[in-house]
């Protein structure tokens, strides 16, 4: 045990663990170890000496009054078991011991860890190896807690049966399941691909689990913080995002200062900034949004390319999650606003966070043209259904 300060220096450095954390590990393990080896009913304590590089473990006993009812050994904790009466000590016994001593104080018995038994080195190694792996898992869900929602690069080692893919990404694997895989993409062992960092979590059978998406619109976002330099200085800011992954995309970006395009820099000049994003999202369409803070205009321009003639929002409920806006549009727009297969209304609610009814409106003059009118008119409307399950798939 004269060395133990070396060894636990050493292991925090190989493990990048703090070195107070591997000192608690031992001390667990050591407590551990005393309740298998002598009895799981005692009160066991360790204390680390740095100064003198030792290891300490000791018994530790409550002062108690003379008459105290847990002396007896017939008392009951909160969870119905019995008291131990050696974990006490009568206030006249620790007297003797220290004159300093009062009730609720402790008196401390050192027991000499090499007097357990030769399973006793066998069942401390366990015990703080299991500490120590405990710790180091911690650390890491910390570590990789922080970069949810950020980019993270890897390569392929595996892909299972599922078809879900396997990424060694630093010290840890991650998963990319099928289902955040963009649609029409294949990976093969020793690609290197890129993807944000979904959720983390510990499995009791599988340890640490590390779960990426390519399908979640933050990975749009932290693709475009990665090309355009106004987005990383928080110059140009993303408001809002939706895609559909591999389909079409929409973003909705403001800017900080007067002099800035959020659009026009976002784009680059001849799209290269766009493209370079789209062609990760393996061709993935992307529409820029300009944000607005008053609802009826960014609903407006949520719809893009379509040419909106109004845009009402039911005051009841408000402006956003399961508000509803009636937008009404000139017939020839309306399957702008539609999209192929639908795709521009739904990502337009999805952005704005809002269910879309569409009012068409068309009108015939003496000429037999034909023109959009709040006036007599024929009226055809559609509208989106919720969204929330859609946008759950992608998150």
């Amino acid at each position: 045990m004269d060395k133990i300060i070396d060894i636990l220096d050493s292991i925090a450095y190989e493990k990048g663990l703090k070195i107070e954390d591997v000192e608690q590990a031992l001390k667990e393990a050591l407590i551990k170890t005393a309740e298998k080896m002598v009895d799981p009913t005692l009160n066991f304590d360790a204390h680390i000496d740095r100064e003198n590089k030792k290891l300490e473990l000791f018994q530790k006993l409550e002062v108690v009054e003379n008459d105290d009812e847990r002396l007896s050994g017939n008392s009951l904790d909160e969870y119905n078991n019995l008291i131990n009466p050696e974990n006490f000590i009568t206030i006249d016994e620790a007297k003797d011991i220290d004159s300093d001593l009062e009730i609720g104080d402790s008196v401390n018995y050192d027991l000499e860890f090499e007097n357990m038994g030769r399973n006793a080195a066998t069942i401390l190694h366990n015990n703080f190896e299991y500490k120590v792996q405990r710790f180091i898992e911690e650390n890491l869900v910390a570590k990789y807690k922080n970069k949810i929602g950020k980019i993270v690069n890897g390569s392929v080692t595996r892909i299972d049966r599922a078809e879900n893919t396997f990424i060694e990404i630093g010290e840890v694997k991650a998963i990319l399941p099928r289902k955040n895989r963009i649609k029409g993409e294949t990976f093969r062992v020793g690609d290197n691909l890129k993807a944000v960092v979904k959720a983390v979590k510990i499995d009791k059978s599988l340890g640490l689990i590390i779960e990426i998406s390519r399908t979640s619109p933050k990975f749009l976002e932290a693709l475009l913080a990665l090309e355009v330099p106004e987005i990383k200085d928080e110059r140009i800011i993303v408001e809002a995002s939706a895609r559909i992954p591999g389909s079409r995309a929409k973003i909705a970006l403001s800017t900080t200062e007067a002099n800035i395009d959020p659009i026009g820099s976002v784009v680059g000049v001849k799209g290269v900034r766009i493209s370079s994003v789209s062609k990760e999202l393996n061709g993935e369409s992307i529409d820029c949004v300009e944000y607005s803070t008053v609802p009826e205009m960014f609903l407006s321009r949520a719809l893009s390319p379509a040419i909106i003639t109004s845009v009402v929002i039911e005051k009841e409920g408000g402006y956003g999650r399961n508000a509803k806006a009636t937008v009404t549009i000139p017939s020839d727009q309306k399957s702008k606003a539609i999209g192929k297969s639908g795709l521009n209304i739904r990502l337009a609610s999805m952005l704005t966070k809002t269910d879309i009814e569409l009012k068409e409106i068309e009108v015939k003059n003496a000429l037999g043209s034909t023109f959009a009118s709040d006036e007599t008119s024929s009226e055809n409307q559609e509208k989106t259904t919720d969204t929330t399950d859609l946008e759950a798939l992608f998150k």
